[in-house]
């Protein structure tokens, strides 16, 4: 029996690789993942495959940029206490364009502490992010929402195990670049080898070459599928292969990747979000940064940025470092907290128009 911890010696060097440092399209992922991991490429999907099999990850895929294929945004949800846990089952169980669903709270009664709910949601171009919230709330008997799309990323990776031994302040050389949200529109070839390149592999499919049933999937050559998906990454739609970790939850055997999920805020002076941005996104700690506008409710927050850890006042030193970071750098920052992540589930959104126009159509008759 293969050791399926995450923090077992030879895991932890393979997980410190494939979960967010395989950049792009890579025709031979697990090859790559032992070359960079020094472990041995029959052992790397030995151990993936065994970890995918008890759960201690979640899935194992290749990411796409959704934000350039899909309306995407942070929606913050305020429902009545009576009615969360079940708005939180339909979110999850129920609207396939929502990804990650939290409940989220702050320590004090602060501004927007009443939005207890947040997922992020994507609606595929040419259909309406708006109303689709508009639909959602109406279903989960929503009071009112809060849409915050993306005006530009600063960080977007996981790296859990890595993260484990990053010490507060920790931080790049040079700002984080700012990479803006833009559309891609793509044929009907070019979505079908996307459809068929991001469904999650199976634990048999984590092999050489995984590529081949796909293209098989998607009626093309294995050369015709290559070309597409390297012309897809060329075009900045295609993001990391990736092995996610189950975060949220212990392993079989009781052990935790993280334990707190920490969304932290910062408000600053408007036309100062590209600089801010870069510097809160190269603090190391974080796994995602984003310009966001959250608007009064939320006491015109406009950066944010996530951060996972076991110890919580780590977690608030690292924000604090954070903080005294912008403080040296000059940058004044009218309004900061923090919002920490309880019951959650994650799943990858859905992102194809016709499997949105077929989801519609259902809703709209129900």
């Amino acid at each position: 029996m293969l050791p399926v911890e995450h923090n077992d010696p030879v895991n932890a060097r393979i997980l410190a690789i494939s979960e967010d440092k395989i950049e792009g399209f890579v025709r031979d992922p697990f090859e790559e993942i032992a070359r960079r991991s020094g472990v041995d490429v029959d052992a790397v999907m030995a151990r993936i495959a065994a970890m995918l099999r008890a759960g201690t990850i979640r899935r194992v895929r290749q990411m796409l940029l959704a934000t350039n294929l899909a309306d995407g945004a942070l929606v913050a949800w305020k429902v009545p206490e009576n009615k969360v846990d079940a708005a939180f089952d339909w979110m999850f169980q129920r609207d396939p364009f929502s990804g990650h669903v939290v409940l989220r709270s702050t320590e004090t009664a602060t501004a927007g502490s009443d939005y207890k709910l947040w997922t992020t949601v994507k609606v595929p171009h040419g259909f309406s992010l708006q109303g689709h919230c508009e639909l959602l709330a109406n279903k989960v008997g929503a009071e009112r929402f809060r849409v915050m799309p993306a005006k530009g990323i600063f960080t977007l990776g996981v790296g859990h195990v890595r993260r484990k031994t990053i010490e507060p302040g920790s931080k790049a050389d040079q700002p984080a670049k700012m990479i803006p949200v833009q559309v891609v529109d793509l044929s009907e070839h070019e979505w079908k080898i996307l459809l068929a390149l991001k469904r999650e592999l199976a634990p048999e499919e984590i092999q050489r070459t995984p590529w081949t049933r796909r293209a098989e999937e998607a009626g093309v050559s294995l050369d015709e599928f290559y070309r597409v998906a390297e012309q897809l990454n060329a075009r900045k739609v295609i993001g990391r292969f990736s092995t996610f970790l189950e975060h949220v939850k212990p392993s079989a055997g009781g052990v935790r990747v993280t334990r707190f999920n920490a969304l932290f805020h910062w408000a600053v002076p408007p036309g100062r979000e590209m600089e801010v941005g870069g510097e809160v996104g190269r603090h190391h700690i974080l796994t995602h940064c984003y310009w966001r506008e959250a608007g009064p409710e939320f006491k015109n927050v406009n950066i944010m940025a996530v951060a996972h850890g076991t110890d919580k006042q780590l977690l608030l030193d690292h924000k604090a470092a954070i903080d005294q970071h912008l403080r040296a750098s000059s940058i004044p920052v009218e309004y900061t907290n923090v919002f920490w992540g309880g019951r959650s589930e994650i799943k990858p959104s859905e992102i194809s128009p016709h499997v949105y126009r077929d989801w519609l159509a259902q809703q709209l008759k129900s």
